[in-house]
């Protein structure tokens, strides 16, 4: 089902769709799963139940406490990503969210002990605890295409078409183009536990992280759309 606007995340970059329902007169309608449509690039919601008429008015309600998990995750993985960087040298080369406040990411690395995951969890977890902003900024693609953190994190695969550029800046930690859903400040995101390490490849290398600790919510206006 389409709407002419909606609060519902669709599916993409790595972070799951959102669910929830929709609400019209008397009738209560559950969404499964947001995506997008590949041919269209409109948002569909994946309903279990009753549609309404076209042309209906209708009330969306995302689950909050999941989609809340999400964007915290997603505001971690970034973070990781940053410090790995920084501290090592590496580059992403993949990343997911799965349920629960778990998610892999995959680096440039050549090798991954659990000693270097201990070492990246105790530098992730204190990055986090100095609650740094998160700031959302469109920049024209042509700044975009020209900045240093950008260009590192594959800027210039994002789509022609897309200017301006939306760009996710954690503050001193790191700036990359993304679409997704985040908190407003690292120290929303709470404690992260590096759960597995493992080889993908020669130079492809697996953190898997999960959330395990209290967040310090600010809110239903953390969410950054």
């Amino acid at each position: 089902m389409v709407l002419d606007r909606t609060v519902f995340y669709a599916r993409g970059g790595g972070q799951p769709g959102d669910t929830g329902v929709l609400r019209w007169g008397d009738h209560v309608t559950r969404v499964t799963d947001t995506v997008k449509a590949r041919e269209t690039g409109q948002i569909v919601h994946v309903v279990e139940g009753d549609t309404p008429p076209v042309g209906s008015a209708v009330t969306c309600d995302i689950d909050w406490a999941r989609r809340y998990l999400h964007m915290r995750t997603h505001t971690a993985l970034h973070s990781l990503s940053g410090i790995i960087f920084a501290d090592y040298g590496a580059k992403v080369t993949g990343g997911n969210m799965e349920s629960g406040g778990i998610a892999r990411m995959d680096f440039e690395l050549e090798s991954m002990s659990a000693e270097l995951g201990r070492d990246v969890e105790a530098k992730l977890n204190a990055r986090l605890a100095e609650d740094r902003p998160v700031h959302v900024v469109l920049l024209p693609r042509a700044q975009a295409l020209k900045d240093p953190d950008l260009i590192r994190t594959k800027i210039n695969l994002v789509p022609a078409s897309i200017d301006p550029i939306r760009v996710i800046d954690i503050e001193g930690i790191d700036k990359q183009a993304d679409g997704g859903t985040h908190v407003r400040s690292t120290g929303e995101v709470g404690r992260v536990r590096v759960v597995k390490t493992e080889s993908k490849g020669k130079a492809n290398k697996r953190m898997r992280i999960q959330l395990t600790g209290p967040s310090r919510p600010r809110g239903s206006g953390a969410l950054l759309d």
